[in-house]
């Protein structure tokens, strides 16, 4: 029995695959086999029950997991108190969100391998609930999303705040005064999907002046939206410190509105019982290089 076979198996189980727990350990999916082959001869047992299509550890295997669990937290462990971080190998599955990969996600990425020089970075670029929903299932080390992850096995150390504001095209008639939620309401909406952070709020700015949207069009990038409201199809909401040229060649235009839209914290987030020894750490440099601002904005930039 080896830490590798041992580390294959929990991947697997955790993962529910076999080509999972491969990518997870950038190995093939036959090494992966293979591994626990080797493993289960030697303990002389089936760690998973052949009969399921998914990988789901049997009896013997759940019971392994816990075991497999404890002497990984202990690797980490061991790396993270007396090895040289800069020297530390490894692989950081590390989830963004579209708003980090357009401002200073290139100057993360830098500051990490100048740190950790022997550390590779996969990057995920995807919306909140998709990036939350991987890092509970441990596909992913760590997270740069909107909101605070809910949770008492995670720890969120915050990015700063954006301020968003709604925009639109000069063509769509909106008029040069403030709007609130039942005025603004009888535009149709450009929205990133109801599983975004994006939406919710929309949905609930809307719903804090008793009105509704009439119509909700969804795409999966704040660049789609912004191209969707360009074109006169709806009013959306974007961060206009990413959209200042448009505003100036006058594609777009930001809409006054009471309430304001309130300022949307971001954070760094991994789950304390990872597995990946920097996920913290990394955190902690996201927080350093973020340009975020450090406190919320009490009026929007088109105010």
């Amino acid at each position: 029995m080896n830490f590798r076979q041992i580390e294959t198996f929990y991947w697997a189980a955790k993962l529910g695959s076999f080509s999972a727990a491969a990518d997870r350990l950038n190995t093939t999916q036959s090494t992966v086999s293979m591994r626990i082959l080797e493993l289960e001869r030697e303990l002389g047992v089936e760690l998973f029950d052949r009969s399921q299509r998914a990988a789901r550890a049997s009896s013997k295997g759940r019971d392994l997991i816990q075991y497999a669990e404890q002497v990984l937290r202990l690797s980490a462990e061991i790396r993270v108190r007396i090895a040289d971080e800069s020297a530390m190998p490894g692989v950081l599955r590390l989830g963004v969100t579209e708003m980090v990969s357009i401002t200073w996600l290139p100057q993360l990425v830098k500051a990490i391998h100048e740190r950790f020089p022997r550390l590779t970075v996969e990057l995920d670029e995807a919306l909140t609930h998709d990036l939350v929903e991987r890092l509970n299932q441990g596909s992913l080390d760590l997270i740069l999303a909107p909101g605070r992850v809910p949770g008492y096995n995670v720890t969120p150390i915050s990015l700063g705040w954006v301020t968003f504001v709604w925009m639109a095209s000069p063509g769509l008639g909106i008029p040069d005064q403030p709007l609130g939620p039942r005025e603004l309401q009888q535009w149709p909406v450009i929205a990133l999907s109801k599983e975004s952070h994006h939406h919710r709020s929309i949905e609930e700015w809307f719903r804090s002046g008793d009105a509704y949207c009439r119509r909700i069009d969804t795409c999966k990038s704040l660049g789609v939206a912004a191209s969707l409201a360009a074109a006169g199809l709806g009013v959306t909401l974007l961060p206009p410190r990413c959209y200042q040229r448009e505003t100036e060649e006058g594609r777009l235009k930001m809409v006054s509105t009471v309430p304001h839209f309130p300022s949307v914290e971001f954070t760094a987030t991994c789950s304390t019982e990872g597995l990946q020894p920097l996920a913290r750490r990394v955190a902690l440099l996201a927080q350093q290089i973020s340009d975020f601002e450090r406190m919320p904005a009490l009026e929007p930039a088109a105010e």
